[in-house]
Parts: structure tokens; C-alpha cells; sequence
């Protein structure tokens, strides 16, 4: 498949030519999984930067200014911990009633719930109810995330050929690094042309609304996507053959566990190294050193780009050499780089932090590109949703949540050597897991067992 342009959807097996998808099929799954990807780290960003610097004074109760960063902060990981819980709800759905209905449910939840924080009235309004809504609010989000990216690889991931998976896969996953530079450029802009009141007594609200036309034009792009093939493939192939008990496909994953340690293991190492570069680094370098946060930030966001080019780049290269092949490589330079990216921030030099974070980020990216291609062709189609579910959101929570926490616990009990230590022995995780697992390059997915 060279080009969504001139390339259709693969018809899967036991289809017919009749049966296949009109062209323009794949670039609404494309367009519409990737609309859900930035929206989504989008929102993300969006949260955190918020965070703090406006949503603590406004929805927390209390005297003390730190007390009110640090809730801000935690209901951010309310979010994580919902995350699993959508990943499980939607996965069994998704198996069971199709990608398709997911994909449009978990998009909405997620673009309302963030609009909606934007419309909240604040503590000093309608008191404790503000926090209350706030958190919730941020739940539905988390819940929403959970379902959403399993179908939006998934989508993409079934429709593409073989040959180039590992590329169209790729997509969804660079849009994280693009919601975080749209969140960064959003809230820039909205700075230069308010005053500091106006932003922190209105301004902020128009970030997240922005979530609006966001919403409306993902809503549009994926309403007019068709089912997976593979799916409908699957669907047709059980009523030929009913099971005489039909069991959720989150307990069908789960009685098969080695696909799933398989894909957490791989994951360990990724999600930490992507939140120690781009989270822990900016606490880091403005705590220790005597680094301008809004420098380090845009070092961060600039170094996105270089994580977007090496997640597509890196899906490209897994279609060529393989998925182990692409995501050992990177993995175990991360392994080496962690110390030296430690040894130039320690520099205290703004060009060698950017060198530093942004080559983190590129391999990292190319890490993490094939990852969406594996790991859906870890599953046959009947779990297929609920196991890379688990895979995914099951190490956010274990894995990327708690990184930047656990990173500033070790840097100030023990130093940065067990920082360096922390991300090198997860990252020899990572190594171990694809050193074991088998190579799912050009597989037909619908002969996955």
C-alpha cells in the first residue's frame, strides 16, 4: 500500500472484491485516529500546564499555594487511574459491537468533558461542587482515553496492508507529540494577547473550549468511518461457527497472559523514558539548575517534532527490518543516552539541554512508532481490542504515571545516579521483553491465534 491516495483498505480474507471498502475509507480512519490523538495529548498538556499555574488557585480550597498546585496536580492523575478501567469497558465492546462505535463514543466523552472543564464555575462561586465537577470531569476523560487509542490503532492497523503497518500505525501514536505542541502554541497565544488577570480570570477557559472545533471536525471525520474488514471478517466467521458460550474478550486476553507481559514489559522502559524527557526534565533542570522554566518548556516542545519524525520514521523502518529489529535499536541507545542526557543538563548550558532532550526524544519516538504495529498484531481479532487495551493503559498506570514521581523521589533521597539507574534497568526491561518476544512483521491478521 503506497498511499491512502491511490491505495484502498486490503479486503480481508474470505472477502470478495465487491465487499471491500471504498478508497476514501482509510483516509477517514486515518484522519479520524489521528484527530483523536492530538486530541487527546491535547488535552493532556493543556491539564498539566494549567495546572499549574491556574487551576490550583481556582478550584482548591486552602491558604497554602503549594497545597493547592499539588491537588491540581493529583486530580491530573485521577485521569491515569481511570484509564485501565475505559481500557477494559471498551475493550469488551469494542471485541463484541465493533471498532467503529468506540472510536465515535470515547470521542465525544473525551472533547465534551474537556470543553466542559472550560465552562466550570469556580470554587469561589459555587464552592466545593467546583472541585467536585473538576474531578469528575477529569475521570470522564480518563475513562474515555482508556477505550480511545485501542481503537484508533486498531482501525488503522486492520485496514492497512501488511507491507506498510508498521508505517500507517505509526500515525495515531505521533499524535501525542502533535497535541503537545498544539497545547503549547494555544496557551502561547493566548498569553501574548492577554494580560496576566485576564488570562488567569478568563484567558484559560478558551483552552480547553478549544476543544470544541476539535471536536466538531473529529466528530465529522469519524462518523463516516466503516467497520475494520478484519472485524467483519471475524464477526462473519463466528456465526458460521457459534461457541456454544461465548466469554468476554477481556477474559479471553487475560487467560493468554504472555502477549500481554509481553507488550507491559516492552512498554516499561518507553513510557518512562517519554515521561522523564519530557516531564521530570523540566522539574528537574529549573529546580537543581539555574534553567528558565519557559526555556526548558519550549526546549520540550521543540524536541516534540523531533519525537513525531522519529515515531513515523521508525514505523517506516519496522516495515523494513522488522518490529524487534526497529524498536531494539533505539531501546538500547536510550540505555546509553540516559546518562550522558543527565551529564548535559548538568551543564548547565541551554544548548547542550536542548541537544540532550531532543535526541532523547527522537529515539524515543522511534521506540516508540512500531509499538502500535506489534502490539495490535500480538492478538487474534476476537481480543484483539481488549488485549492492546491492557497492554496500553495498563502501562500508563504502572509505568508512565508514576515516573516523574518516583524520578523526584530518587533525585532527592539518593541522587541523580539512581535516576540514571532507574532509567537504565527499565529500560534493559524493555530490551529483554523484545529479545523474547517473536517477530509479527507482515502478519495477516486474520490468521492470528
Amino acid at each position: 500500500m503506497g498511499s491512502p491516495t491511490v491505495t484502498g483498505p486490503v479486503v480481508p480474507t474470505g472477502s470478495s472484491a465487491s465487499d471491500q471498502p471504498p478508497r476514501s475509507s482509510f483516509r477517514r480512519v486515518l484522519t479520524g485516529s489521528m484527530a483523536g490523538a492530538v486530541l487527546e495529548w491535547y488535552d493532556f498538556a493543556i491539564y498539566g500546564i494549567l495546572a499549574a499555574t491556574v487551576l490550583g488557585p481556582l478550584f482548591f480550597p486552602g491558604e497554602d499555594g503549594v497545597t493547592k498546585l499539588l491537588l491540581a496536580l493529583a486530580t491530573q492523575g485521577l485521569g491515569f487511574v481511570a484509564r485501565p478501567l475505559g481500557g477494559i469497558v471498551f475493550g469488551h465492546l469494542g471485541d463484541k459491537f465493533g471498532r467503529k462505535p468506540m472510536l465515535v463514543t470515547t470521542f465525544i466523552m473525551l472533547g465534551t468533558a474537556t470543553a466542559a472543564i472550560g465552562l466550570l464555575p469556580t470554587y469561589d462561586q459555587i464552592g466545593i461542587w467546583a472541585t467536585v465537577m473538576l474531578v469528575v470531569l477529569r475521570m470522564i476523560q480518563g475513562f474515555a482515553l482508556g477505550g480511545e487509542f485501542g481503537a484508533a490503532v486498531l482501525l488503522v492497523s486492520e485496514y492497512g496492508e501488511p507491507k506498510r503497518r508498521g508505517f500507517w500505525a505509526s500515525w495515531p501514536q505521533a499524535g501525542a507529540p502533535m497535541g503537545t505542541v498544539l497545547a503549547t502554541v494555544v496557551v502561547s497565544v493566548i498569553a501574548v494577547f492577554l494580560s496576566d488577570d485576564a488570562f488567569d480570570q478568563w484567558g484559560w477557559r478558551v483552552a480547553f473550549l478549544f476543544a470544541i472545533p476539535l471536536l466538531a471536525i473529529g466528530f465529522w471525520v469519524r462518523r463516516g468511518v466503516e467497520e475494520s474488514p478484519v472485524f467483519k471478517a471475524a464477526q462473519e466467521q463466528a456465526a458460521k461457527a457459534p461457541q456454544a458460550q461465548e466469554r468476554s474478550s477481556i477474559l479471553e486476553a487475560l487467560s493468554r497472559p504472555r502477549a500481554i507481559l509481553t507488550g507491559l514489559g516492552m512498554r516499561l522502559g518507553e513510557n518512562i523514558a517519554f515521561y522523564v524527557y519530557t516531564v521530570f526534565v523540566i522539574a528537574y533542570a529549573t529546580t537543581y539548575f539555574d534553567f528558565h522554566r519557559g526555556d526548558v518548556i519550549m526546549a520540550v516542545t521543540f524536541a516534540s517534532l523531533f519525537q513525531f519524525v522519529g515515531m513515523i520514521g521508525g514505523g517506516a523502518w519496522s516495515d523494513r527490518v522488522g518490529r524487534r529489529v526497529a524498536m531494539l535499536v533505539p531501546a538500547i541507545i536510550l540505555v546509553v543516552w540516559a546518562p550522558v542526557f543527565f551529564w548535559l543538563v548538568q551543564l548547565e548550558s541551554l544548548p547542550m539541554l536542548w541537544l540532550g532532550v531532543c535526541v532523547g526524544a527522537f529515539f524515543h519516538g522511534m521506540l516508540a512508532g512500531p509499538e502500535a504495529a506489534w502490539i495490535t498484531e500480538l492478538f487474534p481479532t476476537r481480543y484483539r481490542y481488549a488485549g492492546s487495551s491492557l497492554v496500553f493503559q495498563g502501562s500508563s498506570i504502572i509505568a508512565g504515571a508514576p515516573a516523574p514521581f518516583i524520578a523526584v523521589w530518587l533525585i532527592d533521597n539518593y541522587g541523580v545516579g539512581m535516576v540514571v539507574g532507574y532509567l537504565v534497568i527499565t529500560m534493559a526491561i524493555t530490551v529483554t521483553s523484545l529479545l523474547f518476544s517473536r517477530e509479527t512483521k507482515g502478519v495477516d491478521l486474520d490468521e492470528v491465534a
